[in-house]
């Protein structure tokens, strides 16, 4: 360990540390400090109060990443974990002091990073389940611990390049673990084996074709699997991503059809030639049943297509959007902008409480989605258009004039300093912003409040038991 010229020592990648932990970061590690300077190591699977020996894995200057290698002295507030999976870092945590912890993380980036007073912060919305309640789940599949039997689960904890295997999916429903399981049983049939992950920085058309190429029998690598559900009808789409090759797809889809009866809405294929680990993008084809899923939020009939975004917890997306209405207060009249609109649900619900809405979405095929959502639920005073909200929010004021409200739902990334501007420029009476990182949430609110807003009232939602996920919602007023 190496000692900085200001006197903290600083570890190097790989040593293992006895650290204490203290408190939690805004990304779910925990925070532990070494020597009199406070060096700081962020701990993933820790929780404030633990003793751990941990693993550096990265550092900086200034700080570094560890992983848990084993739990000393546990923290009192410390309980037995429920799943088996390294995606639920935070269920050693009792779920009531996971709420506590999500509002005083939302509050503090307010007030420490945004520098904001004067608002309200409103109670925290609990989940209605604390497992099994996601729609979507993103496997990946790997050669397990021994690199042989191909495995169908989740990446290690950080630091870790491997797939774990998965027997049960707390997060899943039991519809969607049978789907996982059947589908791993038929490529463990067929001899399929998983594409080889590599680290950062490949280069080359060679070694791209090396990586996203079939095997040496010609047939495909399996990268990862998609089970979407449609939870207000128990259907389920599953997509099978791969390198390129052959593969027998249509036999996957019968064995999930024979497993899964009338449960089974589609299932499709997608060949990838990207280096990343995603399932966007690639080539997709409908193999078997529908391509779009279907579903129900609130009183919308919606059609979910394979890469379409939507929010993965569909019982708690009712509850969210209810606060953006609330906060809302359309009166019937108003002039509605709704940017980063994807397939239009936020847009959609808002839609026949406003005069007219407006929708900007830079995805075209979620576009698409969108109007033919409203076309299907017979709502005909909303546009849809795609563009860029940096360049197409001014076209908009040219052509629809002014917005009484304004919502928005961007990326965890929050909004660029060049889209604030261009709201500030839209002077909206109202703005409603949806946040899935209080972090980014901050920075913008304060840009908003110089720009001649107030920050009224926050409300954060937990859609995301377990994690250390939060979303809120956000009201500003036009002073």
């Amino acid at each position: 360990m190496n000692a900085a010229p200001d006197g903290p020592p600083r570890p190097q990648r790989g040593d293992e540390l006895e650290l204490s932990i203290d408190s939690l970061a805004f990304g779910g590690e925990g925070i532990a400090r070494l020597g009199d300077g406070g060096y700081v190591v962020f701990v993933a699977g820790a929780i404030p109060g633990d003793r751990v020996r941990a693993v550096v894995h990265k550092r900086k200057r200034s700080y570094a990443h560890a992983r848990t290698l084993e739990v000393l002295e546990p923290s009192p507030e410390r309980i037995a974990p429920t799943a088996d999976h390294p995606g639920v870092a935070w269920q050693v945590m009792p779920y009531e002091r996971q709420l506590e912890v999500k509002a005083a993380q939302v509050e503090e980036a307010l007030r420490r990073i945004g520098k904001l007073d004067g608002f309200v912060m409103e109670p925290i919305v609990p989940a209605l389940e604390e497992w099994r309640y996601r729609n979507k789940l993103e496997y990946s599949f790997g050669g397990g611990e021994n690199g042989e039997e191909l495995v169908c689960g989740f990446h290690a904890p950080a630091g870790g390049n491997r797939v774990t295997a998965m027997e049960d999916c707390l997060l899943a429903s039991e519809r969607g673990n049978l789907a996982r399981r059947v589908a791993l049983e038929w490529a463990r049939g067929e001899g399929l084996v998983a594409w080889e992950r590599g680290g950062r920085g490949e280069r080359g058309r060679r070694e791209r074709d090396e990586r996203t190429g079939p095997a040496a029998d010609g047939r495909a690598r399996l990268r990862n699997l998609v089970v979407r559900e449609g939870r207000s009808a128990g259907k389920l789409q599953v997509r099978i991503v791969t390198t390129d090759g052959e593969l027998e797809a249509g036999a996957l889809a019968q064995a999930l059809s024979k497993a899964l009866g009338d449960e089974l809405s589609g299932v499709l294929w997608t060949r990838s030639r990207s280096l990343a680990e995603t399932t966007q993008g690639g080539q997709t084809e409908l193999v078997w049943g529908d391509g779009e899923l279907p579903e129900r939020l609130g009183e919308l009939d919606l059609r979910i297509s394979a890469e379409a975004f939507f929010q993965t917890n569909t019982e708690m997306a009712e509850l969210l959007y209810g606060i953006v209405v609330e906060y809302a207060a359309l009166e019937g009249w108003e002039r509605v902008y709704d940017l980063y609109s994807g397939i239009g649900t936020i847009a959609l619900t808002l839609a026949p409480r406003a005069g007219e809405l407006w929708g900007i979405e830079l995805i075209e095929p979620a576009v698409a989605d969108a109007i033919a959502a409203a076309q299907r639920n017979e709502i005909t005073n909303v546009h849809f258009f795609a563009g860029d909200t940096r360049l197409a929010l001014p076209e908009l004021l040219e052509r629809a004039g002014r917005p009484d409200l304004l919502v928005v739902d961007p990326p965890r990334a929050g909004l660029s300093k060049k889209v604030v501007r261009r709201i500030i420029e839209a002077s909206p009476k109202r703005i409603v912003y949806v946040s899935c990182n209080p972090t980014t949430l901050a920075p913008n609110a304060a840009e908003l409040v110089e720009g001649g807003w107030v920050l009224r009232k926050v409300r954060p939602v937990d859609m995301f038991p377990q994690t250390h996920h939060i979303e809120c919602v956000a009201l500003f007023e036009r002073v």
